[in-house]
């Protein structure tokens, strides 16, 4: 990537700054991490780090959810499985140790900052569970999903299950079992 100057930018700090915030939040938390002392770890400048994320925030987002996938899942055609890998997939990305420490941090700050929570709907609606759309589209068509069930709603749902299971079970409370019951719920809103 390049810097309007025409400049590449040295990915190695942009690593670097990852690997230390991912390092530094596991250590300290979000709420006492500082991009100073990221940028310390990271061997770098706050200027360095603030010309890659705009806040804490942005890159803390970056540093929970960079190895994560949220692509399409693979389809079988099975609307019960299917239904299911998306609400395992999903438990399983925000239970991990990262997103555990940095999700309310990320919810308490989007809800104030337009950019961050710009960029979460991006991650999580438009590149994440990308092709849902299409799939409840073709669900509807083929009879096996309810007419007016909305792909948004759907992924909200999920996601918001998955996050209010964590508040009152613990990132361990989202077992197979939970996956089961939660897509079991799922499926009885959207079944044709």
């Amino acid at each position: 990537m390049a810097n309007e100057n025409g400049r590449p930018r040295d990915t190695r700090i942009d690593s670097a700054v990852l690997d230390a915030a991912a390092e530094l939040l596991a250590e300290v938390g979000y709420a006492d991490l500082t991009v100073a002392a990221i940028a310390d770890r990271a061997g770098t400048s706050r200027p360095a780090v603030y010309r890659r994320w705009p806040t804490k925030a942005h890159l803390v987002h970056e540093a929970a959810f960079r190895d994560s996938v949220t692509d399409e899942p693979p389809r079988t055609g099975v609307l019960d499985a299917d239904i299911r890998e998306l609400v395992r997939t999903t438990a399983e990305l925000l239970s991990t140790p990262l997103a555990r420490l940095a999700v309310p941090g990320l919810i308490a700050e989007a809800a104030t900052d337009p950019t961050l929570h710009a960029r979460l709907l991006e991650r999580f609606a438009a590149e994440g569970w990308s092709g849902t759309d299409e799939y409840v589209r073709a669900g509807v068509e083929s009879g096996q999903i309810r007419a007016g069930v909305d792909a948004v709603a759907l992924i909200e749902v999920v996601i918001g299950a998955a996050l209010v299971a964590m508040l009152v079970r613990g990132a361990d409370g989202l077992t197979d079992a939970w996956v089961d019951r939660t897509t079991a719920l799922v499926l009885g809103g959207i079944r044709r």
